[in-house]
């Protein structure tokens, strides 16, 4: 059975090239992956990309999936104080699966707990944001401790993509 992947990202404004190039790259190793949102909308990227996500964040069971992704782009601010997207990353933590964040996206898992005593990467105007969560801050451009793995922005979206690819075989 193929492992299946949720992509999280924002009602609006998601980085496009952290939504596409991880999915094309996950969708070539023969991946499921669905993109999830809190609205089910179509969602504009800042650079275009029009996106219809399939599921409601709220509606997400993490046992239903083998990873979750959330995807960075300013938009992705709107998840950092979500109760609804720290259960969603918790719930998979807590089945020690894969939880992955990009670019601003960590900080919705270092607001949810899950980054306190953990390396971590994230886009720098928000390492403070981390820091404060008692994440250990890396400068990386891909960090992964244990079952999290964190990528400071677009340009690391593929090296992101081939560490979840490689955690998830």
């Amino acid at each position: 059975m193929s492992k299946k992947i949720l992509m999280v990202i924002a009602s609006k404004n998601f980085r496009d090239e952290e939504l596409l190039v991880p999915k094309s790259l996950f969708e070539k190793n023969s991946f499921d992956v669905v993109i999830a949102s809190s609205s089910l909308n179509p969602s504009r990227g800042v650079l275009g990309t029009i996106v219809t996500p399939s599921i409601l964040l709220r509606d997400v069971k993490a046992n239903d999936y083998d990873a979750v992704i959330f995807v960075g782009g300013n938009g992705a601010s709107e998840y950092w104080k979500d109760a609804t997207a720290h259960r969603v990353a918790q719930e998979f933590a807590g089945e020690e699966k894969i939880v992955a964040a990009i670019c601003i996206a960590p900080v919705t898992l270092a607001n949810a707990g899950l980054l306190k005593g953990k390396k971590a990467t994230v886009w720098p105007s928000e390492a403070g944001a981390l820091s404060k969560q008692g994440a250990l801050m890396d400068k990386g451009d891909v960090v992964q401790d244990g079952h999290c793995i964190t990528a400071n922005g677009p340009k690391a979206a593929a090296p992101f993509a081939e560490t979840i690819i490689r955690s998830l075989k």
